[in-house]
């Protein structure tokens, strides 16, 4: 529409320098004094009631915010973005260049300013004094939108400082963030781990819409595979371990953090000892940022990595922080999902340390365990029975894997059975007469604050059971690491305690 209405906008050049200088010149005499006064306009009465209320209606500010108005609101942004570019072109001097790049960071200044996450460091400001009154920070449009009688700006605070709109605690708030001193410290932090390259789009920071949702493969993350293999191999060199969220329980601070890298690098050899320095150095910065409780995510804790978390505290034994595994409450959660009335289970993984625990718990309830190892304790050898997989295929309609199963191996299964699992990636459901639980999770306590995306393919809310035993073990007090083996005699006291402090399990039929 514009090319057939304005004759000027076509055969542009690709570049032409005066234009450019006259589209600055534009924005800093009209565009931004115009939006300064129609803005501070549009915080008072009817004008603020009716219309610029919706743009504040997002209580926590993000890239998107910075879209989220009235028609009435990006008819006059279009009025502002439109001066410095139709106006070069009608005398002559318009360009590809300048209407691309204008608009291109026009539109991004905006979405950084209503990010909510400061990107300008405090000494840039301290090396040139002036500058900050020449480009606005996400911190300064967050005074905005928290006082809502300053700040009013579009991108140079210097109309403010002018008009007598400035914050005067803008300046001292934007050192705070950026030197870090305004932050709680966590009391909780589930250190996480990417799994797949389109899994890793799932957080707030890339599609906030996605992350609010249980995973699911979207055609629009197809799109971005490419780009997710790039920064996959950026983070392979030099990303160290970073926040993904946090949420609150109880007045307590909870966070996530995730170790760079992909599931399939856990198990290269070559990578082991990068994944476990990793590892270490998120524990020793929790210690010394004073975290109460650290839970590690499934590979992290990797038997053949670390030991279950055992190198960790072996080698630092004066750590203040308690170091957590998760296991014991994933084992009672399994455990707990089997009916009361089974006799027999058929477990796959029976030497991994929840396929251990597993076993052994079945058995002092007197529960046969049909099994493909050899190695058990005397004392439940008359429960815990060795087969192949097609004896077990007859009668046993409880299986508890421990260890990926092929659709062939499915197929040995009886109509009718349940699939519980602990494995990593969880099998597929093949059977369509059988059904298949999902990996072992708890929902968190009713109270819970912020919780602003899922965890994987959990509902909003649950989490998986090694980070909810992690929680636990922050509110039960417990002093001490649970890493290496799981000690069998706390499986039932980890699991009361669960369900003491509000956490409720989710079966999955």
């Amino acid at each position: 529409m514009s090319l057939y209405t304005f004759p000027a906008l076509r055969d542009l050049p690709q570049w032409d320098v005066w234009g450019i200088l006259l589209a600055f010149f534009l924005h800093v005499t009209i565009s931004e004094p115009l939006f300064y006064f129609v803005h501070r306009a549009f915080h008072r009465g009817h004008l603020f009631s009716l219309y610029h209320s919706l743009h504040h209606s997002s209580k926590v500010p993000q890239s998107f915010t910075a879209g989220f108005a009235t028609p009435l609101e990006h008819l006059i942004l279009s009025v502002v973005m439109g001066v410095p570019l139709l106006v070069p072109c009608l005398v002559g001097n318009g360009s590809l260049g300048l209407i691309y790049g204008y608009v291109l960071l026009f539109d991004f200044l905006r979405c950084m300013g209503h990010s909510n996450v400061e990107v300008f460091p405090h000494k840039l400001f301290e090396a040139l004094p002036l500058l900050k009154y020449f480009i606005y920070t996400p911190t300064y449009h967050s005074v905005h939108h928290m006082e809502k009688n300053s700040n009013f700006c579009l991108f140079m605070p210097l109309f403010d400082l002018l008009g007598g709109t400035l914050d005067n605690k803008t300046w001292k708030l934007h050192k705070e963030i950026s030197l870090g001193r305004n932050d709680q410290v966590p009391d909780f932090v589930f250190l996480a781990h990417v799994l797949d390259l389109v899994s890793a789009m799932h957080v707030q920071f890339i599609f906030r819409w996605h992350s609010s949702m249980p995973f699911a493969v979207k055609p629009l993350l197809l799109v971005f595979w490419p780009v997710a293999i790039v920064i996959m191999l950026c983070m392979w060199a030099w990303s160290k371990t970073f926040l993904v969220s946090m949420y609150r329980l109880r007045g307590r601070l909870h966070q996530i953090w995730a170790v760079p890298r992909f599931g399939f690098q856990y198990f290269l050899p070559f990578a082991k000892d990068g994944i476990n320095h990793h590892i270490e150095l998120a524990i020793l910065r929790a210690d010394k940022m004073g975290v109460k409780v650290l839970s590690l995510a499934a590979l992290n804790k990797n038997e053949a990595l670390n030991g279950g978390g055992m190198l960790f505290t072996s080698k630092h034994q004066d750590l203040r922080v308690r170091v957590v595994h998760g296991n014991t409450l994933t084992a009672a959660v399994i455990l707990n999902e089997i009916p009361k009335d089974v006799q027999e289970v058929f477990l796959t993984g029976a030497t991994s340390k929840l396929g251990r625990a597993i076993a052994l718990h079945l058995c002092r309830k007197k529960i046969r365990v049909l099994k493909i190892q050899k190695e058990a304790p005397p004392q439940f050898q008359q429960y815990l029975v060795q087969v192949t997989k097609i004896q077990a295929a007859k009668n046993c309609k409880t299986w508890i894997a421990g260890k990926w199963l092929s659709p062939r191996e499915q197929l040995w299964a009886p109509p009718g059975t349940h699939f519980h699992q602990f494995v990593i990636p969880p099998i597929i459901g093949f059977r369509k007469d059988c059904t298949y639980g999902r990996l072992a999770a708890m929902r968190l306590p009713k109270d819970v604050q912020g919780l602003g995306m899922c965890e994987y393919t959990l509902e909003r809310g649950v989490v998986h059971a090694c980070h909810a035993g992690g929680v636990v073990h922050l509110l039960e007090g417990w002093t001490h690491h649970e890493v290496g083996p799981i000690d069998v005699d706390r499986i039932d006291v980890v699991w009361r305690a669960a369900l003491k402090h509000g956490l409720a399990p989710q079966l999955h039929y």
